[in-house]
C-alpha cells in the first residue's frame, strides 16, 4: 500500500473503532455480553498499530 492508501485505511479503522466502542457502551449498559466487541476492538487496535508502523516506514 502506498502512503495515501495507508492513511485512508487508518481513517476508516478509526471511524469503525469509534462506532464499535459506542455499540459496546450500549450493550454494556443493558447488561449484554461485551466480550465479542472487546475482542473486535483489540483486533482493530493491533491492525491500527501495524498500519501506523507501515506508514512510518513509508515516510522514510
Amino acid at each position: 500500500m502506498n502512503r495515501k492508501e495507508l492513511e485512508q485505511k487508518i481513517a476508516e479503522l478509526k471511524m469503525d473503532y469509534i462506532r464499535i466502542q459506542g455499540d459496546l457502551d450500549k450493550v454494556e449498559s443493558i447488561g449484554g455480553n461485551v466480550s465479542p466487541l472487546e475482542k473486535t476492538l483489540q483486533h482493530m487496535e493491533e491492525e491500527l498499530k501495524e498500519l501506523r508502523e507501515q506508514l512510518a516506514a513509508a515516510k522514510e
